[in-house]
């Protein structure tokens, strides 16, 4: 008898569904065909144990299944719950008339329970495109799929459920999520907060910034500065995800396997990998493409400490990204297409021994160190940083003073007004949001200066021998600090405070 079941599988951050066909002829044998990867191959002695220890079997008869599409590769674990429901339906051990309702996904234990799979969200978010009617999958993964509305999902724990809901028609429960609800109630607080941070009213001037217009930051200190600090903080004053970022968010997340208990992710992701990461961690993706660091930072902040650690190989693959905001993997056979669209904060000593320019510190390094430290660090890439700025130690006057500084929240509603201002801005665009992400020619229709403004600035360029891009750099900063301030133009002024903040383009520096 031929049975047809239904499950998934996940390229890139969308889900494909899979039709599992299971055959039982005369013979002796089991076939699985449709390129399925070993972990597969092998669930016929999961099913096998978990069939027997709840009363039922796999047959001594020549059974073969089909993955459909046949030429798509399909791996993992999480199909094991479909093959056994196919096996019992196509053997007669269960009625299940209704299969071709339902998507089933999960991996099998020995005992029948149910092990959690990786992309649910994605899977919820076809199986309703293509109109089935529920989803039945492991209950860790419940709240994650209950996310997507008009479809019904069950979490269930053994495979007994299932049986009995197909054989018996017993009712499995419904997991139902209030998605704006729960988005609502996800948006608490960070526990990181500006108010605990000492001095530094210079640093917190330049994050707010970096917030206000979505701009990539590096910061330069000693040890002990505070680098690590503030940046843990910038998330806490970024504006509060839309709905739309949190589910697609979420959506990335997903595919790993990371989505907490909560289902859906509502606070912006803060990623800060180890120097030691390889290209493939940070942009993603291996065998069977994974999103790497980058695409885990969609919508929040990508840390990097100590940047002239990384590999210099590892640095230059995020070149690309930073400007596209997403990051495409080819395979011989297929692409898949991350978004990445991310804020880079980064940190690092101004030489090897970590004291350079402080008057209070004797200088360690040679100077042909100091190059070969800093050359770990290509030109083109800082050139996507908007914001340089160094970072001092704090005087032990402020370190012992009792007062709060300016709380998170106080800066976040600066910053969210600013973001309106530029979403109302680029309303007619789909692709730029605030003002980082302004091509050309939005910079000069948004970024037009006057002549005393353009003297400044070509004055600017000629002794720090910037670059084109550099140049860009300045004056989509500038449009932040006015859009802070509630300016329709950009002044002087703020192309003179744009400009401080390009530390590494000075004599001194990198040369």
């Amino acid at each position: 008898m031929l049975k047809k079941v239904f499950g998934s599988a996940v390229f890139g951050v969308e889900a494909t569904t899979i039709t599992v066909e299971v055959n039982v002829d005369k013979g002796i044998g089991y076939h699985l065909v449709g390129l399925p990867d070993n972990a597969i191959k092998e669930s016929n002695y999961r099913i096998a144990a978990a069939l027997q220890n709840n009363g039922y079997r796999i047959p001594g008869k020549k059974i073969i299944i089909n993955m459909s599409p046949a030429d798509l590769r399909k791996e993992g674990s999480a199909y094991d719950l479909t093959l056994a429901i196919g096996i019992l339906a196509s053997t007669s051990q269960i009625k299940a008339d209704n299969l071709e309702q339902y998507l089933i996904m999960g991996e099998l234990s020995l005992d029948g329970s149910l092990q959690p799979i990786k992309g649910a969200l994605p899977i919820a978010v076809k199986a309703r495109e293509e109109g089935f009617k529920g989803f039945i999958l492991p209950k860790q993964n419940a709240k994650e799929a209950a996310i997507v509305n008009d479809l019904e999902v069950y979490g269930i724990e053994n495979i007994k459920q299932v049986i009995n809901f197909f054989d018996k028609g017993e009712a499995l429960e419904q997991t139902i999520i209030d998605t704006r609800k729960e988005f609502e109630k996800s948006l608490d607080f960070p526990e990181f907060d500006f108010a605990d941070v000492k001095g530094q009213e210079g640093i917190k001037r330049c994050m707010e910034i970096a917030a206000a217009g979505g701009h990539n930051i590096i910061l330069i200190g000693p040890p002990g500065a505070g680098k690590t600090m503030l940046a843990k903080r910038l998330p806490s004053i970024l504006p509060p995800m839309t709905l739309h970022e949190a589910l697609e968010t979420t959506k990335i997340h997903s595919v790993v396997g990371r989505v907490k208990d909560s289902g859906l992710m509502a606070q912006r992701p803060f990623r800060s990998p180890h120097h030691t990461i390889s290209n493939v961690a940070l942009v993603g993706g291996g065998s069977y493409p994974q999103p790497g660091e980058i695409s885990l930072s969609h919508n929040g902040v990508l840390f990097l400490d100590e940047l002239p650690e990384f590999k210099r190989e590892v640095l230059e693959v995020m070149r690309q990204p930073l400007e596209d905001r997403e990051v495409t993997i080819s395979r011989a056979k297929f692409t898949v297409t991350y978004p990445s669209s991310f804020m880079l904060v980064a940190s690092m000593n101004p030489s090897p021994g970590g004291y350079f320019n402080d008057p209070d510190a004797p200088v360690t390094s040679s100077p042909a160190e100091m190059q070969r430290y800093l050359s770990k660090i290509s030109g083109p890439l800082l050139d996507r940083i908007d914001i340089h700025i160094e970072v001092t130690p704090v005087p032990f006057d402020k370190l012992s003073d009792d007062r709060k500084g300016e709380s998170s929240v106080d800066i976040r509603k600066r910053v969210t007004r600013a973001r309106a201002i530029q979403t109302q801005r680029f309303k007619a665009s789909d692709k730029v949001h605030y003002n980082a992400q302004m091509n050309t020619k939005q910079i000069r229709k948004y970024c037009g200066l006057d002549e005393a403004s353009k003297q400044l600035l070509k004055t600017a360029m000629e002794r720090l021998n910037l670059s084109a891009r550099a140049y860009d750099r300045i004056l989509k900063v500038s449009r932040t600090i006015a859009d802070l301030e509630a300016s329709e133009t950009v002044t002087g002024t703020h192309i003179s405070e744009a400009i401080q903040y390009r530390s590494l383009d000075r004599d001194g520096w990198l040369g």
